[in-house]
Parts: C-alpha cells; structure tokens; sequence
C-alpha cells in the first residue's frame, strides 16, 4: 500500500500597521526684548517630513517641571495650551500672548498633517522635547505705596510715597536709550482709570535718584487719602529709531487701606491692599493715639494674619511696651486714630532678594460703641384670688384695673444708667406682647386702667440712656374669676317687680351669652345671644308664655386668658309665674 503523502502546513496572520511620524528637532527658547515688551523668541530645525498642507502647532505651559515623552504617543502632553501655528517650512516663533514676569515656561512643537484619504491619512507627530525658558524682568518693580500722611482734614497734606525698582533683567546695550518712567495714578484699590501724574527721564545708572516719587496730588488731580485708596503702576521707555518706545508695564499696586468698625467697648480694624507681593503671614503692626489724627502714634501690636482681608481688635490694650504702656479701657465718649504698617515679600524667586516691603495705610479714626444694656427687671402684679372672691364682688363693675410694679436688677455685665421703662402687653396669653406704655425711671409701677376685663399678659424691660433696651423682664399674667347664676321662677305680669328672667346677684366678667327656652314638650319658643340676659317671658314671636314650667340652656363665654377658652354650658328650668305672687 502506498504510502500517504505529507499534508502541507498553511499559517495566516494580520498585522495592523500605524505610521507615526517624527517629532520637530532641536526646540529652543530664549527671553528677549522686542518693541511690543515681554516675548520669548523659538526656534528649531527645518521640518522636512509630510505632505503640503504641514503645520506646526506650538504648545505653551507654566512651569518646567518635565514630562516624558511616551513612544508613539502623539499630540501635545497634557496641561500644554496650543498658542499658534505656523507653517511646516517655519523655524522660529516669537511668544508675546499673555506673557507674566518671572514665569518659567514650557514650549513643545506637534506637526499636524493634512487629510488627503476620508480621514486615514491625517493625524499630528511625535511632540518635540520640552524646551522651557523663565521671562526675564525687563520692566522695573514697584516696591512701595506708602501713606505718609492722611488729608486733607489732617494736620498736613496728603502724600503717598512710591518706590520702584530699575529693570532688572535689562543689561546695558539691550536696548538703546534714552529711557523714561512714566508714573500712572488710579482710584480705589481695584482702580483702572489710570492717568499719568510723573514722567521721569533716567539713564538707569545705579547713583540716579530717579525710583522714587511723592505724590502730593496736584490742582488737576488731587488726592484724598481720607476717602479713597489709589494704585500706581509705572511704565518703561526706550528709545528705537530716535522714538521713545514703550518697553514693558509693572504689576500695578495700591496703597493700604484701612477700615474700622465700633464694637462693645472696642473697635475692629481691618485693612487691604492690592499689590504685586505677599503680605500673608508677614509681620503687620498696629499704631494708635490717643491724641487725634496728629499723633503721638504708640505701636500696641504686632499681628500676623493669613487671609487677603486683615482684622484686628482693639480693646485698649497694649502689648508693645517699646514705646511706652498705653493700656486704657476705650471710652465711648473718646475718638482713637490708627494706622497701619503692612509687611510683604515677592514669592518670586527673582523677586524675594528685594527683602521686607513696609508700607503705612492712612489714619483712620473711630470710637468705639456701647452695647451694655440694662438688666431686665423682675415684674409682679397684683393678680385676683378666686378664692376669696364673695358673690357681690365686683358688683355691678364694669371697668377694672391691673395695679403692676417691677424691682430694678443689676449685675456687672448691666447698663445701670436706666432711663425709662417700657411695659408689653396682651390680651390673650398666646398673643405677642405688643408696647403698652412707657415710663421715665425712677418710676417701678403702672395702672393699667379701663379694662373690661382683669385677664391680661405683661412683661417689662429696662432702657439705657444710650438707649439700648434690656431683654423682657418675667412675664406675668392675670387670670379672670367668672361667675354667673341663674334663677328658677320669674314674674313677668307688669308689676315692675321681678319682671324679667336675668342673672342673680353680680355676674363677672361675662362677654356673651347664648339662650334658649324649651317648653316641657321640647319646643323652642325663645332664643337670644348677646353680652346680656334679660327674658320677659314672651316668644320670639312675642307672644306671652302662659304660666308654667320651661327649660332652658346658657352657653356663657367669659373674658378669660385663653382666647378660645371653652364656654361654661348652664342648663335648668324657670318657673313663669304670671299671678302677683311675692317672691321675697
């Protein structure tokens, strides 16, 4: 048998291929000076890969941290901005958008490729290696805007001090001079209405006194640092083509501004300011006097806060003992002038070596309030006794009064200096207490006076002479004694005598009652309501009612604390009796 023969082995595999094209060579960055001010000048070998249509998009970021580039990962690494573009044939760029001093930042380049297949053939490269450059300072630095004295009510005029730095990244041949300052003033501590107030030419050599300007304000633009913080920024001038150029602006910043607020025997004081540097966790010290906005200034304290808005607490005290003990309790009846001395620092590596920044806000002076009140006082009222309350009490009264005085407190947290009392009242005891009267002190009692009835809630509270009233006193309500009785037989034959079916004796502090009259059968022959009772015996229909026994139900509401006290329900029978009969 022939043998069988070897069967051939057959492999298949797919391979996805993906074309990744290079990244653009040699990047680099470097700070120069250019007419329009801040820009930071790429440049890099000539892009000879893709087709026509090739562009190059230029990345920035802050910081030079580094990032690696991954192996065929293409586009721009996270937390790169795109600037701009150029075409694949450029080799340079210059960066001008946005650009802040003494920031470092990062560039990288992509190539983006054009689509010339339904969207299979674009894509971008590699991205170029980091290229990171920190902007030079080529404009000077302000370093102080100091208040040397407050107007223009004070003892001398308004002046603030400015202090700025030469430019410091600027190296002599840069750029050619003349060179001049120009010097911008605006309102308010976010201000943007700048206008020039000082133009200063310089040759920016080290022995010039030209980096400091008073400004006193002028006829045109007067300054009133009472009212108003103002922010300063400076510009820098070269010289290019025999026309002066502006080069760069500073980072504007303002004055101090400070503020203050009474309190209880105390004043509040805070202050801000809009600058450049840091004024967190610094040093800031505190001045008063005792003697008007003129001085003598005492240093009381130095404080370090951590929020962009200051505070501090004046309650008279003083623990800077350098200068003298200034230690009072502040009196509301006094006035103290303060200023204030801020500290900061650039957090700027190249910045910080210009050390300690020290700048005095305006004077500012305050008294302090006084919110002491009085004590409440403790209030009693000569409240009924039901109890001991007799049938004719209150006998034919139909106006009444509640007699109430009250016992002044005191304490060491208390307003003594009690002018007047105000006493609250209610008729209801779930009512608010609404303002009653008021009384002068000495006087500790009142009468309330033509009441219909005694049932009524009050309290008392104490004013100052400041006027600042004390909480309530206790509350005190009185309660009403009702009574109401009703006979069993009535005459009602003309004879003036017994004549009509009313209460007995002294009814109290009735303010309505509901009658109805039943025969013996159950027939309704009579109903009434109202704050009386007086039957004569007759129908609604006023018919007279023949002698003979009836019933009837009173449903009695009383003038009670409570609003909707439930009413007292009488039921019984009257004998109608139409003979002369004596009852006595």
């Amino acid at each position: 048998m022939p043998p069988r023969p070897t069967p051939s082995l057959v492999s298949f595999q797919t391979f996805r291929i993906r074309l990744v094209g290079p990244s653009v060579k040699n990047l680099t960055a470097r700070a120069t000076a250019t007419a329009n001010g801040r820009a930071i000048q790429l440049s890099w070998d000539a892009y000879s890969c893709g087709a026509a249509g090739t562009t190059l998009s230029i990345y920035r970021k802050e910081g030079c941290a580094p990032i690696e580039s991954q192996t065929c990962v293409t586009g721009a690494p996270a937390g790169y901005t795109k600037i701009g573009e150029v075409p694949s044939t450029a080799t340079t760029y210059t960066d001008t958008s946005s650009l802040r001093r003494g920031v470092s930042y990062s560039y990288r380049l992509v190539a983006v490729y054009p689509d010339r297949n339904g969207g299979f053939n674009g894509g971008e490269s590699i991205a170029s290696t980091q290229a990171c450059v920190e902007l030079a300072l080529l404009a000077p630095v302000i370093t102080q805007v100091t208040v040397d004295s407050t107007g223009p009510d004070g003892p001398r005029n308004p002046r603030i001090t400015v202090k700025w730095t030469r430019p410091l990244g600027l190296n002599p041949g840069d750029l050619p001079g003349p060179y001049q300052y120009r010097l911008q003033r605006a309102e308010g501590l976010t201000g943007t209405n700048y206008a020039p107030i000082a133009t200063i030419n310089t040759t920016l050599l080290a022995t010039a006194p030209d980096t400091i300007y008073v400004d006193r304000g002028s006829s045109t633009s007067a300054i009133n640092t009472v009212a108003n913080a103002y922010r300063y920024r400076l510009e820098f001038y070269y010289t290019l083509n025999g026309v002066l150029t502006r080069l760069d602006v500073t980072e504007p910043a303002s004055s101090v501004r400070l503020a203050a607020a009474p309190a209880n025997r105390q004043i509040v004081l805070s202050w801000q300011a809009n600058v450049p540097w840091s004024n967190d966790g610094q040093k800031h010290d505190i001045y008063r006097s005792r003697s008007g906005p003129g001085g003598p200034f005492n240093k009381i304290r130095e404080v370090q806060v951590m929020t962009p808005t200051y505070t501090f607490t004046d309650d008279g005290s003083d623990t800077f003992l350098a200068d003298g003990n200034t230690s009072r309790v502040l009196s509301v009846d006094s006035s103290y002038c303060y200023r204030v001395m801020t500290t900061g620092v650039y957090t700027d590596p190249q910045l910080a070596r210009l050390g300690p920044l020290t700048n005095y806000s305006q004077v500012l002076c305050a008294s302090p309030a006084d919110t002491t009140r009085p004590c409440p006082p403790t209030l009693r009222l000569d409240s009924l006794n039901c109890a001991s309350l007799t049938p004719e009490s209150f006998c034919n009264t139909t106006s009444f009064t509640n007699k109430l005085n009250w016992t002044p407190a005191s304490g060491p947290t208390c307003d003594s200096r009690v002018a007047s009392y105000k006493l609250y009242y209610a008729r209801y005891a779930q009512d608010t207490l609404g303002l009653l009267t008021s009384v002068a002190a000495p006087t500790t009692s009142f009468e309330h006076a033509s009441l219909s009835t005694v049932a009524g809630c009050y309290y008392v509270t104490a004013v100052s002479q400041r006027g600042l009233e004390s909480q309530p006193s206790n509350k005190v309500c009185n309660e009403a004694c009702p009574s109401l009785v009703l006979p069993n037989v009535f005459t009602p034959n003309g004879d003036g005598k017994n004549d009509q079916f009313v209460p007995l004796k002294c009814p109290r502090f009735v303010e309505r009652i509901e009658f109805v009259v039943y025969t013996r059968w159950g027939a309704k022959v009579y109903e009434s309501s109202g704050a009386s009772l007086a039957w004569d015996g007759k129908s609604n229909e006023g018919a007279e009612m023949p002698t003979g026994l009836y019933y009837y139900q009173a449903t009695v509401h009383y003038a009670l604390l409570e609003r909707n006290a439930p009413p007292q329900i009488l039921k019984g029978w009257v004998q109608i009796l139409r003979e002369a009969v004596s009852l006595r």
